[in-house]
């Protein structure tokens, strides 16, 4: 069987519980998450467009779902349910970087940086989960 290696598993649950904050935050206030987002910088969100509370929730939905599959990988332990969970949060950061590199321009610079940056994080995190190998573990002997 191969297993994960621990800074496999570290990183599953850090960015298991990055997603759970992103999903939780919109989930219990869409309009202070729509307003507020990323908490340290205002207006992430906002200078996007117009509230939809029904995106913000659906958004919040999707970051918890994501949650509880890095977190559960972590928990299995095995290479292949955390390669499943990489792949998976590749499926949505990609696209979700790839949106915001187009998107930055009437934001400050600094908030350009962090902006691509986190967002970045969603695509480099699962891509480093990816490639790091697992380990054999062998069965118990059986005496």
């Amino acid at each position: 069987m191969v297993m994960q290696r621990t800074i496999t598993r570290v990183l599953l649950v850090v960015f298991g519980l990055v997603e759970a904050v992103v999903g939780i935050w919109p989930l219990v206030s869409p309009t202070g998450f729509y307003q507020d987002f990323p908490g340290f910088r205002a207006g992430w969100v906002s200078m996007d467009g117009a509230f939809n509370e029904h995106l913000l929730r659906d958004f919040g939905g999707l970051n918890l779902g994501l949650a509880a599959l890095l977190i559960g990988a972590a928990v299995i332990g095995t290479t292949a349910v955390a390669r499943l969970a990489a792949v998976s949060a590749l499926l949505f950061g990609v696209p979700h970087f790839g949106y915001h590199l187009g998107h930055v321009s009437h934001f400050e610079r600094i908030d350009q940086i962090l902006i691509v940056a986190s967002t970045g994080l969603g695509v480099v995190l699962p891509l480093a989960l990816l490639l790091l190998p697992g380990r054999r573990v062998s069965p118990p002997a059986i005496p």
